[in-house]
């Protein structure tokens, strides 16, 4: 199922032995638009530090409870590789945390496949991030350029060919694979009050030095598109019409 990124905050994260803490924002790669890290703040036991727990540690969210139960034991995260959330977040870092979790990345390019308990059971696919973890090198203590937060990106404009035509408040993602399809855009200095979505794929260019987004999309298609309520669940039908709407393919 499609959810947005607010709907999630918030969610409580559960070891095998106890209460971790609560989720407060999520890191995606930029280049796949894949969520990597899920940030949870810990309670008192943890003196309220955050920590970074990959979606290939979770099992069986319990959606009706808004929580997200883990392999892992508190035990575990509290001997975690303590990282500043508030920092770029280093090769080296993430390198760390993948053998203290003994979770699995692939040492080449190509090679790399996980299985995560989603919502299909267990599901083997490629994990994009794995694979850039093993493969990137951009120096010693050096943050990974393509690592963003999704509050980074809230606040940011779009722009079509036209102009600029709102700014992103949300995102949505797949809770079967934690990959982001669309941006969640407030057209309220256009069109007060109403939403609309943009899959990431049409954003042509983005300008995170300056937080602008560009879509080829023209201004009058996007105010003419499917509203989208944010305090609803996207229906079925929803993404092949809008697709079929802007005239794109979804594997494309």
């Amino acid at each position: 199922m499609q959810r947005n990124v607010k709907s999630l905050i918030g969610f409580t994260m559960g070891a095998t032995d106890g209460e971790i803490g609560k989720v407060v924002e999520f890191y995606f790669d930029d280049e796949t638009w894949t969520i990597r890290y899920l940030i949870v703040k810990t309670g008192s036991w943890l003196t309220g530090r955050k920590v970074l727990i990959a979606p290939s540690a979770l099992k069986e969210p319990d959606w009706e409870n808004k929580s997200f139960p883990v392999n892992l034991t508190k035990e575990q995260v509290k001997h975690s590789p303590d990282i500043d959330t508030e920092m770029p977040v280093s090769r080296q870092h993430e390198l760390a945390l993948y053998e203290h979790y003994s979770w699995p990345y692939s040492a080449r390019i190509g090679t790399g496949f996980y299985g995560a308990m989603g919502m299909l059971g267990m599901v083997e696919s490629r994990i994009p991030f794995e694979e850039s973890i093993a493969a990137r090198n951009f120096g010693d203590g050096a943050g990974d350029p393509h690592l963003r937060s999704t509050s980074e990106v809230k606040g940011s404009e779009l722009h079509t060919i036209d102009g600029e035509i709102g700014e992103i408040e949300d995102l949505i993602i797949d809770d079967t694979n934690w990959s982001i399809h669309f941006l969640v855009v407030d057209t309220g200095k256009w069109l007060p009050g109403k939403k609309v979505l943009i899959a990431p794929k049409w954003v042509k260019e983005a300008k995170w030095d300056s937080y602008k987004f560009y879509t080829d999309i023209p201004t009058d298609a996007i105010k003419e598109s499917p509203e989208y309520d944010l305090s609803e669940p996207l229906p079925p039908n929803f993404e092949p019409d809008l697709y079929r709407y802007y005239g794109k393919s979804i594997g494309k």
